[in-house]
């Protein structure tokens, strides 16, 4: 579903030039869920605003089911993002002033899709995701996890490609962190969600089926899961954080 080809990505003048990203190549398969991790200045968020389209590479290329994004002209970014892309946001984004329906129906309304079909796509998620008998409320009448639960349906319920999401957890406490790990891990599982994390948590990344290690803009190393448990490949996570260098405190 996404492949990335030598991409490289450069900030500064002439005489001050940062390589952000050095030829990094990756595919991410139809169905994966991958964490991308590394310390401060790896390359990790740079990565994910490529892909986003919020920033450009310097190099190289980036296909979304077969379609360079670095092709796209500016004026159908915006259309790309919310037909394409889905977000997760540490804070949720969600609008005080509309439904939980119509929050996570807002993409499609924008689209200009038939009221009915929306309503029915809205539904559909909602249930999936246990959210079906709030739909009426707004955000301020709903609980932490419910938002949550909203936010990732908004992204999802598109039917985008492919699920971004930079810190999710970054600003929520243990127990919310979890949770919104859990809904990530069953919008996977369950329903065919293609997702890419940006993390510093190892503990985060341990939920992703794949987890990919950026230093200096290089891919580092990288860990597959497979039949182990979460335990198990949260503790292969912090042996490669080791061997990365510096100290662990700075990337968990």
């Amino acid at each position: 579903m996404l492949q990335i080809k030598n991409v490289e990505k450069y900030y500064g003048s002439k005489n001050n030039v940062t390589k952000a990203l050095d030829r990094v190549s990756l595919d991410v398969a139809d169905g994966e869920f991958m964490a991308i991790m590394g310390a401060s200045g790896s390359g990790k968020t740079t990565l994910l605003n490529c892909i986003s389209t919020i920033d450009t590479v310097s190099a190289g290329e980036i296909l979304l089911d077969g379609e360079n994004i670095a092709d796209l002209p500016s004026g159908v970014l915006a259309k790309f993002r919310r037909e394409r892309l889905g977000f997760v946001f540490q804070d949720f984004n969600l609008l005080d002033t509309l439904t939980i329906e119509e929050n996570i129906g807002i993409a499609l309304a924008l689209n200009h899709e038939d009221a009915n079909g929306v309503k029915a796509r809205v539904e559909e998620v909602a249930k999936k995701l246990g959210i079906a008998d709030i739909l009426e409320k707004f955000p301020y009448q709903v609980s932490g996890g419910q938002k949550q639960r909203t936010a990732c349906a908004r992204a999802i319920v598109a039917r985008q490609s492919l699920l971004l999401a930079d810190e999710p957890t970054g600003a929520l406490d243990s127990k919310a962190s979890k949770n919104l790990l859990e809904i990530m891990e069953q919008m996977n599982r369950t329903m065919g969600a293609t997702i890419l994390m940006v993390t510093h948590d190892a503990y985060s990344a341990s939920y992703a089926g794949r987890v990919l290690f950026l230093k200096d803009g290089h891919i580092f190393n990288e860990l597959f899961r497979g039949e182990r448990t979460r335990n198990i490949f949260y503790h292969e996570i912090l042996n490669v954080l080791a061997v990365l260098g510096g100290d662990i405190s700075d990337v968990i």
